[in-house]
């Protein structure tokens, strides 16, 4: 399982968000170059669709291939009650031909991305990861030095944190407290419940580039 919140913000703002996150975690950013595609099964595998992710992690100097495969959300009154999606998911590592064995399964390419940006990684009441990404899209098939912005101006943060049946709780109130502390630049939310852009992220963004931000929280 993991919980999960997202939001977004102003790519002049970005700096800022870079220099308060250095601040909190107290580690270096990673940097994030990764080609996602989205397959979707076909009708030989079945009435019920089935989606799975392939993620190639251009940023390493070899890159690298992962299965992820995102399930349904934790139901029920205390799910809607809280502000972060508890859900399932399930990861594993793969080899490099694994999107022609999934072609060969069935599957078709939906569609497919790059997403350039950096992460912090760190623990903070729970293992949490933020990733602060531009979603670029491609005019030819893989064509991943040809990618352009979906939404130029615009970046995802995606906060994420790996939980089980028996912490999931505890999980969820570090993921809240955390996001306490970016509140003045950019709203979190459940995804696909974005609020849109904060209206006290330019003066937020002002004093952190001012004070510098450096000092660990």
């Amino acid at each position: 399982m993991e919980c999960v919140v997202q939001g977004i913000i102003e790519t002049q703002h970005v700096e800022a968000l870079e220099v308060l996150l250095q601040g909190l975690s107290g580690v270096p950013k990673e940097r994030v170059r990764v080609h996602e595609l989205c397959l979707k099964s076909g009708p030989n595998l079945g009435v019920v669709p089935s989606e799975v992710r392939l993620l190639c992690d251009l940023a390493q100097p070899t890159p690298s291939w992962t299965i992820r495969h995102v399930g349904g959300a934790m139901r029920g009154a205390g799910a809607e009650q809280i502000s972060v999606l508890v859900r399932t998911i399930v990861e594993s590592k793969a080899s490099k031909n694994v999107l022609q064995y999934f072609y060969t399964l069935g599957y078709k390419l939906d569609h497919e991305l790059l997403k350039i940006g950096f992460a912090f990684r760190f623990y903070r009441g729970a293992q949490i990861t933020v990733t602060v990404t531009s979603a670029n899209k491609m005019p030819r098939l893989h064509a991943t030095d040809e990618a352009v912005p979906v939404t130029p101006g615009i970046q995802l943060v995606e906060i994420t944190a790996p939980a089980a049946a028996d912490n999931y709780n505890d999980v969820v109130s570090a993921v809240i407290a955390f996001c306490e502390y970016l509140a003045p630049l950019l709203h979190l939310s459940k995804p696909g419940h974005s609020t849109g852009i904060v209206a006290t992220a330019g003066a937020a963004a002002a004093s952190l580039m001012s004070s510098g931000g450096g000092k660990t929280l």
